[in-house]
Formats: C-alpha cells, sequence, structure tokens
C-alpha cells in the first residue's frame, strides 16, 4: 500500500507543482505527517523531491526530472473509459483504478496539457442519477461489473413479477439508464435484461464464458428500450386538441407516444382544434395525463376514459364552485 502512495506522490508532483503538504494529504487521503515522511523516504531513494518556503512555496520536483512509473495497467485504463462517469465508476468498484489512471495520464503529458483535465471539470458534469432516486448503489454491482470485465459465469437470483427465479447468466454489461443500473446477460443462448436491485445474490460459478465479439452492447440497448417503450403503450386514445394543448401534451406523455401523436395529428377544424391517436399504457395512465391538460383536451375515445374525465371535471366544478 506504501509503495502505491509512494507512487502515487511522485505522479502528482511530477503532474504540476509546488503542492504543499495539505494538498498531498487531501489529494491521498491521509495525514499531513504522512506526506512528511514518504517525502522523506523519496529523498532517500534518490527522487528529487524538495520543499519550496514561502505563501506560493511546497513540494516540488527537481524541474527536468520525469519517472517512467506512469505505464497504465489494464484495470487503470479499461477505467479510464468511464471517466466522463466517475460516479457510475466508484459504484462499479473502479473508482481507485480510474484515479490512478487519471493521475498517470496527466503525468505522461507535456506541462501545458496537464490542466485539461481540471479545466474540463470546472466547465462539464454529467449527474446520471435522475431527481429524487436513491444515489446509494445496489449491493450487488460490483460483484456483477467485475463479472462482466473477467468474463466469469454467475449464478444468480432473481426477484421477478411473480417469483424468484435461479439462473446461470453470462454477464455481457451493465447499462445505467436514469439512475437505474441493469445487467444484460445470456442465458443459453438469448441475452435478457436484469434489474440490479432485484438481484437477490450473484455467485460466480469459477466458469468463464466466450465473449461473442459482434455483440453491441448500445445497440442491443437501443432495440430493448425502443421494444419496451412500444409494448408498454398497448392503448389507442383519440383526443382533440387546441393549440395550447398540443404545445403542453408533450409535457404530459412519454416522448415516443408525443411523436406518434403528432404522426397522427389531423388538419385544424374551424376552432382550430386538430384530432390525435394518442398512444397510451392503460385508461387510467391515459386519465391522468390528459387531465393535466384540463380544458385543452378532450377525449373522444374510448368512452371509458371520456366517462373518468367528465367526472374528474365535474368534481372539480364543485370543489371551486364555493369559491369567490
Amino acid at each position: 500500500m506504501r509503495v502505491s502512495r509512494l507512487i502515487s506522490l511522485v505522479l502528482l508532483l511530477q503532474a504540476g507543482g509546488p503542492r504543499t503538504a495539505a494538498e498531498l494529504a487531501a489529494e491521498l487521503e491521509v495525514s499531513e505527517r504522512t506526506i512528511y515522511r514518504d517525502v522523506l523516504a523519496l529523498s532517500a531513494a534518490g527522487v528529487p523531491v524538495y520543499a519550496e518556503q514561502g505563501r506560493a512555496g511546497g513540494y516540488r520536483l527537481l524541474d527536468g526530472y520525469r519517472t517512467r512509473l506512469n505505464g497504465l495497467s489494464r484495470a487503470e485504463a479499461e477505467a479510464l473509459f468511464l471517466s466522463g462517469l466517475p460516479g457510475p465508476a466508484r459504484d462499479m468498484g473502479l473508482g481507485e483504478a480510474l484515479a490512478a489512471a487519471e493521475l498517470k495520464v496527466a503525468a505522461a503529458l507535456p506541462g501545458t496539457l496537464r490542466q485539461a483535465s481540471a479545466s474540463a471539470r470546472q466547465r462539464f458534469h454529467l449527474d446520471a442519477p435522475g431527481w429524487f432516486r436513491d444515489a446509494d448503489p445496489p449491493p450487488l454491482l460490483a460483484g456483477l461489473a467485475r463479472a462482466v470485465w473477467e468474463d466469469r459465469v454467475v449464478a444468480v437470483v432473481y426477484a421477478g413479477r411473480a417469483a424468484e427465479v435461479t439462473r446461470t447468466v453470462e454477464p455481457l454489461g451493465l447499462v445505467l439508464k436514469n439512475g437505474t443500473w441493469y445487467l444484460v446477460g445470456r442465458v443459453g443462448a438469448t441475452p435478457r435484461t436484469y434489474r440490479v436491485d432485484r438481484v437477490r445474490s450473484a455467485a460466480e460459478t469459477g466458469a468463464r464464458f466466450d465473449r461473442d465479439e459482434s455483440f453491441d452492447l448500445a445497440s442491443f440497448w437501443a432495440e430493448q428500450a425502443a421494444g419496451f417503450e412500444r409494448a408498454l403503450l398497448s392503448e389507442t386514445v383519440t383526443v382533440r386538441l387546441s393549440e395550447a394543448g398540443v404545445r403542453h401534451l408533450r409535457h404530459a406523455v412519454e416522448p415516443l407516444a408525443y411523436r406518434a401523436a403528432l404522426q397522427s395529428a389531423t388538419a385544424p377544424d374551424a376552432a382550430g382544434w386538430v384530432t390525435v391517436t394518442l398512444p397510451s399504457e392503460s385508461v387510467r395512465v391515459a386519465h391522468s395525463q390528459l387531465l393535466s391538460l384540463g380544458p385543452e383536451a378532450e377525449v373522444l375515445s374510448p368512452p371509458e376514459l371520456r366517462s373518468l374525465l367528465a367526472g374528474s371535471a365535474a368534481r372539480l366544478a364543485a370543489l371551486y364552485a364555493g369559491g369567490s
């Protein structure tokens, strides 16, 4: 552990200096006293590190000194491709490897480019989870990520809709969608998708599997997501919309349903209203969605939905009848 820390200390100083003991301690998550001891150890080993006095002082390496200890390990190189997603990388147990990889890359860059990482972080940040979601990763995520990296077969117990099932899965990849992690795994010859937070247990079987190099995780996910959305929108609703209703519809329904409604829109009638066919998950879901449009939408069919909205409108009218 100390050897790894000493290498990181040298790379930090090589990436740009001077650095105070307090700054180095914060970077390496140790005490300042540990930094003092590590600097003495480096000096004794022949590394030309020295201290500059004054307000802008700190520890630095002798000008021109370069270490060759900045080669990336396989784990660090793989983690580096997740550098735009520091939170998810940390959730998968790759935080330490990612930090080491970034440090080594920074040390290898010429001086004029070493601030590129800090400059980018000042300007861009990706916040992957959705609002009002628990930020804690699923407890089995790191183990499943390791199985994905190492092509290891796992036996999982999964909480399905009806009951728990046991599957032997070849984990092909992980997907983070709106704050929820999904495992894409092959069962037999068929890739399937599992929510990681519904995996009750996952144990490596000791076997490895041969990865199909033609499998494209991004393409598979896009196809699955589109199919899932289409399957959900199994009901159709006929609605008249005012001009304002058309504008507000995009905020009330799913993007796929909104696009389908626009494509089906008729020419405006004399009052400027259009008639659309709107896909929806169910009559109840359509009721809550279209209720938010108020008087800017009129349901023509099905009769059940028209009746539900008429009842809601009557209750609203009664509720506000006594108002000033």
